[in-house]
């Protein structure tokens, strides 16, 4: 069978994903405004440095050119290759330099504040009157990793957002559920046939309407149920009195009847005992709506009471048991029935384990096809399924055995035997 989808894990899931992308597009916005301030904070650094480096070499600056010819071949150090300087005259000769500059000097527009080149973004700044410029630059791959690490941090403390958000989502998800699986198990020990019986007050408003529908609900299957029960019942009352009658009209007519018409009578007499044994057991399993009165019983002497002409009872002395003994005889007189109608002359009865009542006849038995098409009439019967059973087959003897059974909390059950017929009642 396909599982069920579930809504916990659908909407972890969805939690899950949405979350996800929201760190993502936080991510970015933060990524997006924090490049723009960090552009801003390294232009501004360059101009800073700039301001610093021209007060150094402004008396250099301001010397005349023929005193700088040394200079022009030598380098100043640098904080590495990601920062440089170059001090350049008019004519673009460079007359200083930091290490990680290059030879040439920077191609900067004049009149711009900050260039981008190739590499580099430069800051240019006037020295003097004499038009020399200080051109203080930093590397694109500075820049670019000042950026990565604002992004970096950016998306990691907005995933950390994300799936902490997203384990508190789902702890709530988790914790609004919970009403669900309450009302399951209450559901399950529920009994709408009880008087007041109701589920109670919901924990939560959304789970109201499904509450008061509950309880509709078995109220219209209690009131159902005790109309079929009373209808039943009234049936079976009715009919007890009419065949009691035809019993004693043919027992009378058994004994005025010539020969020749008396196997037939008893035949007659013979189906009214079994429809007999069919009301008596109806009126046991409707008598009213009340559980099953369980008794210690003695199942040999519970034995003894039953009277069906031409079958043999052979069970076991000392076997007890916890159950209804009205509902139990009931049963146990359809089955002796049923074993009767296909051939058996002696029922064996006995205990194979505790609350477990097994029957054996030496009858005809039944064929694993036959079997198998009354376990599944059975298992239709207790789903509830339109399907009828035969009662020619004997399926009703078995089925109102089995209603005897699971009114006892348990079920009957069809064994396979080498010969005969066997039935277990397990209660």
């Amino acid at each position: 069978m396909q599982a069920l989808p579930s809504i916990r894990t659908r909407l972890a899931h969805a939690l899950l994903g949405w979350s996800l992308l929201f760190s993502l597009c936080i991510a970015l916005a933060v990524w997006l405004a924090a490049r723009h301030e960090a552009e801003e904070l390294l232009d501004d650094s360059l101009r800073a440095s700039a301001e610093v480096l021209s007060s150094v070499l402004r008396p250099l600056a301001e010397a005349p050119v023929p005193q700088l010819e040394k200079p022009l071949q030598a380098t100043l150090p640098s904080a590495g290759h990601r920062f440089a300087w170059q001090l350049v005259a008019p004519d673009e000769r460079v007359l200083l330099r930091s290490a990680g500059a290059p030879v040439q000097a920077w191609a900067v527009e004049p009149g711009s504040d900050l260039t981008t080149l190739p590499g580099w973004h430069v800051h240019a700044t006037p020295l003097g009157a004499g038009g020399r410029m200080l051109y203080v630059a930093q590397s694109h791959e500075e820049r670019i990793e000042a950026a990565m690490e604002v992004t970096l941090s950016a998306v990691l403390a907005a995933l950390a957002v994300a799936l902490l958000g997203h384990v508190w989502l789902r702890a709530r998800v988790n914790h609004e559920l919970a009403p669900l699986q309450a009302l399951s198990r209450r559901l399950a020990s529920h009994d709408p046939l009880q008087p007041g019986a109701s589920l109670g007050p919901a924990a939560r408003l959304e789970l109201q309407p499904m509450h008061e529908a509950i309880d509709e609900l078995g109220r219209r299957l209690a009131r159902r149920l005790v109309s079929e029960r009373a209808f039943a019942a009234h049936a079976a009352h009715a009919l007890r009195t009419p065949l009691a009658g035809i019993d004693v009209q043919l027992a009378v007519a058994l004994r005025e009847a010539p020969a020749t018409l008396q196997p037939r009578l008893q035949r007659v007499r013979e189906a009214a005992h079994r429809l007999q044994r069919v009301v008596v057991a109806l009126l046991a399993l409707f008598r009213s709506s009340e559980d099953p009165k369980l008794q210690t019983v003695d199942l040999a002497a519970l034995c003894s009471r039953l009277q069906v002409e031409g079958l043999q009872l052979k069970v076991d002395a000392g076997l007890m048991l916890r159950a209804d003994p009205d509902l139990l005889s009931a049963a146990l007189l359809n089955l002796l029935d049923n074993a009767l109608r296909h051939g058996a002359q002696q029922v064996h009865i006995s205990l194979p384990a505790p609350q477990t009542v097994r029957l054996v006849d030496d009858g005809h038995g039944c064929t694993p096809e036959r079997r198998a098409a009354l376990r599944q009439g059975l298992q239709a019967q207790r789903q509830g399924s339109s399907e009828r059973v035969d009662p020619a087959s004997g399926g009703l003897g078995l089925l109102l055995a089995d209603l005897v059974a699971r009114a006892h909390g348990g079920g009957l059950e069809l064994p396979e035997v080498e010969q005969g017929f066997a039935v277990e009642l397990r209660l």
